[in-house]
Formats: C-alpha cells, sequence, structure tokens
C-alpha cells in the first residue's frame, strides 16, 4: 500500500472515534437551527465530496493535476492528515462532555482553554484543516484546493458565530480571545 493509500483509513477511524466520543455529552440548553447551519455545512460537504469523489465526476479543469505523483509528496500528506486528525482528537478529549457537532450551548458549560485551547482557540478546525490540506496534496488535482478553500470558508463562518455565542456566555472569553488566536498560532 502507498503512503497516500493509508489517508483514508485515517479519515475511516477518525470518523469512528468522533461518532462513539459523540455519545455522553452533557445535556443541551441551546442549538443552532440547521437552516442557520447550512451556510457551513453546504460548504464542507461540497468540500468532503470533492476530495472523496473519483476523479472523473468533476470537469477536467478540476481534475488536472497541479502536483506531479510523488512518493515524498504521498508521504507528507499522509503525515498533515495523521498530524491534522490527532490534533482534532486532541482537541475534542480537551472539551470532554462540553462537545457538539453543531453550535450548541451545554447545561453547565464550560470555557476550556487547557491542552491545544492554549495556543488556539478553535484546535478542532486547525486540525481538520491540515488534514484537508494533507488529503488535497494527495490527490493532487486542483479540486483538493477548491474543497481546501471550500473548508476554510465554512470554518470561518462557524467560528464567527460560535464567537459570538461565547462572548456572550462568558465574561471572560473576550480576555482569552484577545491572548489566543483562533486557528494558527502567532498568526491568526
Amino acid at each position: 500500500m502507498s503512503p497516500g493509500g493509508l489517508i483514508p483509513y485515517l479519515w475511516l477511524g477518525w470518523l469512528l472515534y468522533w461518532t462513539v466520543a459523540a455519545g455522553g455529552v452533557k445535556r443541551t440548553r441551546w442549538r443552532q437551527q440547521f437552516a442557520a447551519a447550512a451556510i457551513h455545512v453546504v460548504p464542507l460537504a461540497c468540500a468532503i465530496l470533492l476530495l472523496a469523489a473519483p476523479y472523473r465526476f468533476f470537469p477536467e479543469l478540476l481534475s488536472d493535476r497541479f502536483l506531479p505523483r510523488s512518493r515524498s509528496v504521498a508521504w507528507l500528506a499522509t503525515v498533515f492528515v495523521a498530524a491534522g486528525l490527532g490534533a482534532a482528537i486532541w482537541a475534542r478529549v480537551h472539551l470532554g462532555r462540553n462537545w457538539s457537532g453543531t453550535i450548541t450551548l451545554k447545561e453547565d458549560h464550560t470555557l476550556i482553554e487547557s491542552g491545544p485551547y492554549r495556543v488556539v482557540r478553535h484546535p478542532i478546525y486547525s486540525g481538520l484543516l491540515l488534514a484537508f490540506a494533507g488529503t488535497a496534496l494527495a490527490v493532487g488535482e486542483w479540486r483538493g484546493l477548491v474543497a481546501v478553500a471550500l473548508a476554510l470558508f465554512a470554518f470561518l463562518h462557524r467560528i464567527r458565530i460560535e464567537e459570538e455565542r461565547m462572548r456572550a456566555t462568558f465574561p471572560q472569553y473576550e480576555t482569552y480571545r484577545r491572548r489566543t488566536r483562533a486557528l494558527l498560532p502567532f498568526l491568526y
């Protein structure tokens, strides 16, 4: 198996963990309506489709290669995916019972500032973006770059909504926000 051939298994392992870990979370006090969530769900779903579907489903321009096939690129892509999904899992573990797949306020919700949340405010999105970038490298086609752009758009939109809710819920959030970057340490 080529190194890039491991990537679907990494994603499946992450999805399995994410599904199992979704149980046992705190009860929900408030949840964003699905129609409002569609603004970030639809682009994210399109990004996943662009990366997961075979190239023959896309116009020639999107399926043209921007990167030559090479074993070193496949290894780098696999490392990016593994590191990104690992970071997302680490962040999910730190959130514990506060986690939700949608923008949600839980009963007895607490602001988490430890572990990866000490470095960035949204480490799950940071990790997933790295994993999307790694998958795009493995695909090596323009559709991969479009997928990363769509995922970035979806996460930036979701961050804006989440941060509005966090500021309204936690008086100390603004201080945390000022000292901690959103997605990339030292940059953004």
